[in-house]
């Protein structure tokens, strides 16, 4: 399958969750095991040796399993709060429709691992940029952020290339 095919298998819905808000759902492309393979597969062609895989939650965490599991990396649940049950570093952000915080366990990442963070959507930048503080503040370095869509109007490219411009960025699908 091309990673064009596999693409073309996101859905939007709408109004979803709220009024205004276009949710883009990769639920078919999930479903699809030859997509999903696909789609591991171009990340995974990002990744460099010896990186850990850092995915938020909570679509995120399921394309950064599959690609840490194809690259033989380990993973990194960066989760919403109240969800880990060890000690943890928070990091509030906002979203397109309002606000929430995230956690890392303190022990999740050595101090100089290198990461890369995987998120379904670049929207406005705000949850992807939580992560990486949180990462920072474990230790670690961010080297790369891989996103499956990436909504160009909400500006979420700029914010990170403003604040972190040492991190590249790899969006599949930018609308």
């Amino acid at each position: 399958m091309h990673i064009d095919d596999a693409l073309s298998l996101i859905r939007e819905i709408p109004d979803y969750p709220k009024p205004g808000i276009r949710f883009l759902d990769i639920t078919p492309l999930l479903a699809n095991a030859e997509a999903f393979r696909c789609v591991t597969a171009v990340f995974a062609d990002k990744v460099v040796a010896g990186t850990l895989i850092a995915g938020v939650e909570a679509r995120g965490f399921i394309l950064a399993s599959a690609l840490s599991n194809h690259c033989g990396a380990g993973f990194i649940p960066i989760r919403k709060a109240g969800k880990l049950p060890h000690e943890v570093f928070s990091e509030s952000y906002g979203l397109e429709y309002g606000t929430d915080t995230l956690e890392i366990h303190r022990d999740a990442v050595n101090e100089g691992d290198k990461v890369f963070l995987v998120d379904d959507v670049l929207a406005t930048g705000g949850t992807i940029a939580a992560a990486i503080e949180l990462v920072r503040r474990c230790g670690g370095h961010v080297v790369g952020v891989l996103a499956l869509l990436e909504i160009g109007a909400l500006s979420g490219r700029a914010l990170l290339n403003g604040k972190y411009p040492e991190i590249p960025i790899t969006s599949l699908v930018v609308s």
